[in-house]
């Protein structure tokens, strides 16, 4: 899968406990792709989703000077 920045994320997200004193686990999916990453806590997933929102670096360097 390519590392380019893009405009639009779309997950499926799956939430799951394997019993009532576990803590929760956490899935994303891209639907695209079928790409799975798993993640031990909603705040892990959370901190993946805000790096993926890093607005693209500009090429300063192709400016007409």
């Amino acid at each position: 899968m390519l590392n380019k920045p893009s405009r639009y994320h779309s997950y499926l997200l799956r939430l799951w406990r394997d019993d009532d004193t576990s803590p929760w686990r956490v899935q994303l999916e891209d639907p695209h792709t079928g790409e799975r990453r798993g993640f031990s806590s909603v705040e892990k997933m959370i901190a993946f989703l805000d790096s993926q929102l890093v607005p693209p670096k500009v090429d300063n360097s192709k400016k007409k000077g």
